[in-house]
């Protein structure tokens, strides 16, 4: 066979695609692409909303959510307040910690009364007739059930006309020395806090509503420091019980904060009570309570070292 001849495989020749034919199927890949991109852009929007709405049905909005997974931060600035308050010669207003808020003056829209504390008309020295010399001017606020109040109380600075003695009266005795809130206001704080479970910055949020800028830094030193000066009252009322003939004693589960753990632990709170109506008792009924972090038998070995009586419980062996 020569190098001239041509070998016939039976193959059909591939006719030639135009320009035209080339563009056309490009754009339709392209378009097929756009879809499916399309839908999976679909569905991940569609994932990240069911995500954000599992979110929050757990945690609550983002700004919400950030105080509760911290908790720990409120409870550490209680303490820290109670603990400066029981030391003497502390600094006595609130907020004095080392980020403590810059105190704003109370709004002006808030209804305001005076009340005026006056040394009297005579000089407690001489006798002699007062006349001004101008006077000061201490703002409490305080909490109305329902609404805010500011409490001006104004103390004339007097001057004795025959012995040029100057008088005024103090300031009346106030939870907090030198603090802003007045008892009403503690005590709604309080409640809301304990009886009510509402967290500090929640009430924050609620102050501010009303026009009220209150921190939850400083709501949390007020309810620390009122925490120290309800401690002589609480002990009181564990003496009153402990003194009583026969007490009636349980123990519920609460739940406290782990932190590090991600989760929550169960802790005690034992109440103590005594009752003497049912058989015509003369002491006050009362119910002294106590907390400790686990269910141990030592736990009301301690609360009750000292009494002396009958004991109603359930008889659970701890």
């Amino acid at each position: 066979m020569s190098d001239d001849a041509q070998i016939d495989v039976g193959l059909e020749p591939v006719p030639a695609r135009n320009a035209a034919d080339l563009l056309a199927d490009r754009d339709l890949k392209i378009k097929d692409l756009t879809a499916e991109l399309t839908i999976r852009r679909l569905m991940i929007e569609k994932l990240q909303h069911q995500s954000a709405k599992n979110r929050n049905q757990t945690f609550g909005v983002s700004s919400e959510s950030l105080d509760q997974l911290n908790p720990s931060l409120e409870a550490e600035e209680i303490g820290q307040a109670a603990a400066v308050a029981l030391v003497p010669g502390a600094p006595a207003e609130e907020g004095s910690g080392a980020v403590a808020p810059r105190r704003k003056p109370l709004p002006d829209h808030l209804p305001r009364t005076q009340v005026i504390i006056s040394p009297g008309e005579a000089c407690p020295s001489c006798g002699g007739d007062l006349k001004s010399l101008g006077q000061d001017v201490t703002e409490e606020l305080e909490f109305v059930p329902g609404r805010f109040i500011a409490n001006a109380l104004v103390r004339p600075r007097l001057a004795c006309r025959c012995c040029e003695a100057i008088v005024q009266a103090p300031l009346p005795s106030r939870p907090i020395e030198r603090g802003r809130p007045g008892p009403g206001l503690l005590a709604h704080v309080l409640v809301s806090k304990y009886g009510d479970h509402l967290p500090l910055y929640r009430q924050s949020q609620m102050f501010a509503r009303e026009g009220v800028d209150l921190d939850r830094s400083t709501l949390a030193d007020w309810v620390g420091r009122t925490t120290a000066l309800l401690e002589p009252l609480a002990e009181g009322i564990g003496r009153h019980v402990r003194q009583r003939q026969a007490i009636f004693a349980d123990d519920t589960p609460v739940k406290v904060l782990t932190p590090g753990t991600g989760k929550t632990g169960v802790a005690r709170l034992w109440a103590y009570a005594c009752d003497e109506t049912p058989w015509g008792g003369g002491a006050h009924r009362a119910v002294w309570y106590q907390f400790s972090k686990d269910r141990r038998a030592e736990r009301p070995q301690v609360h009750l070292s000292g009494f002396n009586g009958w004991m109603h419980a359930d008889g659970y062996s701890c």
